[in-house]
């Protein structure tokens, strides 16, 4: 498997809500940072899959309805996959749509994510979310 089916098997995995096989691309390492401003990156960094999920995924699916992280393009250069995409979703409590482009540069080590750095409209999440 070459680093970008990796990083595409995770969004695939992610849009099924299969949270086991999210968890398998990532190393048990994995360093997750969140966009600085975003509501989510009062953790950062996350350590782990485990962290990750308490900290960022259950979060996300507890305060979107429908939350859908939707890649557009990909760039790949050696270990480095960048994604280019957009978040959709409702914002559970508000009913406010969430429409934010994303960019993800993802670091691949030993078949396995090893780092996740986030880039997006902070400014919706930070405003529906608080």
């Amino acid at each position: 498997m070459t680093n970008r089916e990796l990083i595409e098997s995770l969004y695939a995995a992610f849009g099924r809500g299969d949270v086991p096989g999210v968890f398998a691309t990532m190393h048990p390492d994995v360093e997750w940072n969140e966009a600085e401003g975003n509501p989510y990156a009062d953790g950062n960094p996350y350590v782990g899959p485990n962290a990750n999920g308490a900290g960022v995924f259950g979060r996300i699916m507890t305060d979107y309805e429908g939350f859908a992280a939707t890649p557009a393009q990909y760039v790949a250069d050696g270990d480095t996959v960048v994604s280019l995409g957009r978040y959709t979703g409702t914002h559970a409590a508000s009913g406010a749509p969430l429409n934010a482009p994303f960019v993800h540069a993802w670091t691949v080590r030993d078949g396995k994510i090893s780092t996740f750095q986030q880039y997006t409209d902070t400014a919706q999440f930070r405003d529906q979310v608080g």
